[in-house]
């Protein structure tokens, strides 16, 4: 099931009728529920209307879990005293057919969480999340961010007054949990900001506080206004991309979604931490420094953009990209269904 932007009941009850219209086709389907909720609600409405009706679906389910759509309900209920919702949210997610989780960690953590309902109300969810959660990465569009075009990667650059290997790139949500305030720290005193800008793009709740933070800096530039087609150009033209995420209580990194995205585009290297899944998400294509490290983020700025040879940047930047393609939407998508297929 696709996003949507106004999930009120109306719409809501036009999606799942919808899907009751195609189940009753009776042409043997697979519903893949992108997120717990409220994708697999709409999927599991509509199964249930279409039995009850008498018309016999020949479908199977698939849940997706990006891994905060459960450990975050299941840490309020627990901190709330309200289990109940927390076996509702695991019993809801063992009745889909197939169980995903975008990655290794995420499993992981479904499976704790599991465990601390079981400990307060004698469940066994543990035991079936373990058994039975299967890995399925993230898709990535690789079309979107593959054989750019130079001239519009100069071209997008030129109307942000920057230029190629001029700038180290941060690109994601402006949020605690992304480290922001540890790049701008890092890049105020390193070596490498008197040769390169840093660009700091995205919103967030952060965004405010990161600004007051770089303050008279000149040299840290923010971008709130850039879309999808401006972003794998802004990647593929910087020094070095930035991503030093670190584990927060409201969000922990389950994979990394922008990474592979600007390992698919080019430019300089990824700089990253170890935090819940991006490792799964870089492999080991980049340069990788520790969670709230400063000194250590600073000696990696300095080292993508002075002191990494352009033999070494071409072959961490190749090597990137042949990993982050393994993450392709239609590899994906093929290795699922053909191991639907196959059970």
């Amino acid at each position: 099931m696709g996003d949507y932007r106004v999930p009120d009941g109306r719409f809501m009850a036009g999606l799942t009728g919808r899907l009751v219209e195609l189940l009753a086709d009776g042409v043997p389907t697979t519903c893949l529920s992108m997120y717990l909720a409220p994708h697999d609600a709409v999927v599991r409405d509509a199964v249930t209307a279409a039995r009850a009706a008498g018309l016999a679906p020949d479908v199977r389910t698939m849940a997706k879990a990006v891994g905060s759509d459960i450990t975050n309900v299941i840490r309020s209920c627990l901190r709330e005293g309200t289990f109940g919702a927390a076996i509702a949210l695991f019993t809801t997610f063992l009745a889909n057919d197939r169980l995903l989780a975008v990655s290794e960690f995420t499993k992981q953590e479904i499976t704790a969480a599991a465990r601390d309902v079981d400990a307060h109300c004698g469940t066994r969810f543990a035991q079936e999340c373990q058994r039975r959660v299967e890995i399925s990465y993230p898709p990535v569009d690789t079309s979107a961010y593959v054989d750019l075009d130079p001239a519009a990667v100069d071209a997008a650059l030129a109307r942000r007054g920057l230029s190629r290997d001029g700038y180290v790139l941060f690109l994601s949500r402006v949020a605690r949990a992304k480290g922001v305030d540890d790049l701008i720290n890092a890049y105020t005193g390193s070596q490498a900001a008197r040769k390169v800008k840093l660009v700091v793009a995205g919103t967030g709740p952060n965004l405010e506080a990161m600004r007051a933070l770089a303050a008279g800096d000149e040299r840290v530039q923010f971008l709130t206004d850039v879309d999808d087609e401006e972003k794998p150009l802004l990647m593929a033209g910087c020094a070095a991309y930035a991503l030093p995420t670190r584990p927060e209580q409201e969000f922990v990194e389950t994979f990394g979604i922008a990474l592979t995205e600007k390992m698919l585009a080019g430019g300089g290297p990824v700089i990253t931490t170890l935090t819940g899944g991006t490792g799964e998400a870089v492999g080991d294509t980049a340069v990788i420094v520790g969670a709230n490290d400063v000194p250590g983020l600073r000696a990696a700025l300095d080292r993508a953009v002075l002191h990494m040879s352009e033999q070494e940047r071409r072959a961490m930047a190749e090597a990137a990209r042949e990993h982050a393609l393994g993450f392709d939407r239609f590899r994906v998508f093929d290795d699922l269904f053909a191991a639907q297929s196959a059970s």
